[in-house]
């Protein structure tokens, strides 16, 4: 079967990925997990209901993030470790939110059906292939096809594919279309808004604490950018999640978290406005020494330590390094 194309109606999505799979079939979903891919896979788990014998839903990476964890712990979300589930009777794999290449541990898994909201890698060949690059969240391309397949989600999922849209489209402000609106409107009064509160409100907790107290202190303002640098971290997501927090500054139209974790040094980059591009800036300041790119308004960067040792004299000089770059933007 060729890839889906791109005219092709909701309705018409939804029997060609049934046409995909059996009654037979056991069916494993292994994400990278986090909120999208979280609601994203609990979807098509829901749409492949009485479909397919059993559907197994797994992840390839640890969740730290505190706003993650709650998300999982107050929706009752099991999403174990690939290792710890038993896949050798698994007839067709399924992947969401991500491609084959996005995570090592996928690259040798002969996939049948996926579906994602990342720019496509061209060489990618599956039966069923559903790739919008233009939708904020692939939780609103789920949405569709349950809303194909005649299906009302229940609190629980619609809550997580709520959640899902705000996370990936950063409610709203990082690229999203019309169909991640309709899709939000939709979910709506089905939600849990208890819930989605609690989750919003879980950035600090016991473990990241410390990591907050430190990010105030070394705080520092580069004309409108709000700029951290955290040394040596433990847990590069925190740098993720300092970067969100602080972006909430008034003062704030960029914030920078840089840090060093193994043998890199990891730059995450947020901004608001409506010329302003992360990606763009992100590639143009770090992009000759490792890699570098995003979205409008969220980019990373990842250069290792080695290549820095020849711009700075140590280590210690790295703070010092990133804000003259800063400088530059």
């Amino acid at each position: 079967m060729s890839p889906l194309a791109p005219t092709t109606t909701h309705k018409g999505r939804y029997e060609s990925l049934l046409e995909i799979v059996s009654t037979d079939d056991i069916v494993c979903i292994p994400i990278v997990a986090d909120p999208d891919a979280i609601a994203s896979a609990l979807a098509l788990k829901r749409l492949l209901w009485r479909k397919v014998q059993k559907t197994i839903v797994c992840r390839v990476n640890a969740i730290k993030r505190s706003d993650n964890l709650t998300m999982i712990r107050d929706l009752k979300i099991t999403v174990p470790y690939i290792t710890k589930v038993n896949t050798s009777e698994v007839t067709k794999w399924a992947m969401v939110d991500s491609q084959p290449h996005h995570h090592k541990s996928l690259n040798n898994i002969d996939f049948s059906i996926i579906i994602d909201h990342h720019p496509p890698d061209r060489l990618l060949k599956v039966p069923f292939k559903d790739i919008r690059a233009k939708y904020g969240a692939v939780s609103s391309i789920m949405t569709e096809y349950l809303k194909a397949a005649g299906v009302t989600p229940s609190r629980k999922l619609a809550t997580a594919l709520f959640y899902g849209i705000k996370t990936d489209t950063d409610n709203f402000t990082r690229t999203s279309t019309c169909a991640d609106v309709k899709a939000f409107r939709y979910l709506y009064p089905l939600v849990n808004i208890n819930i989605i509160k609690k989750i919003e409100s879980s950035e600090i907790n016991k473990k990241n604490v410390a990591a907050f107290r430190k990010a105030f202190e070394e705080l520092q303002f580069i004309g409108d950018t709000a700029y951290i640098h955290m040394g040596v971290v433990k847990d590069a997501d925190a740098l993720v999640i300092l970067a969100d927090f602080f972006m909430k500054m008034a003062e704030a139209t960029w914030c920078i978290v840089s840090g060093i974790y193994g043998k890199k040094l990891i730059i995450i980059m947020r901004n608001v406005g409506f010329r302003l591009d992360a990606g763009k800036v992100a590639k143009r300041l770090f992009g000759k020494l490792g890699s570098a790119g995003g979205h409008k308004s969220a980019a990373r960067a990842e250069i290792p330590v080695s290549v820095l040792l020849d711009k700075t004299e140590n280590l210690s000089k790295i703070s010092e390094y990133v804000a003259g770059k800063i400088k530059q933007r």
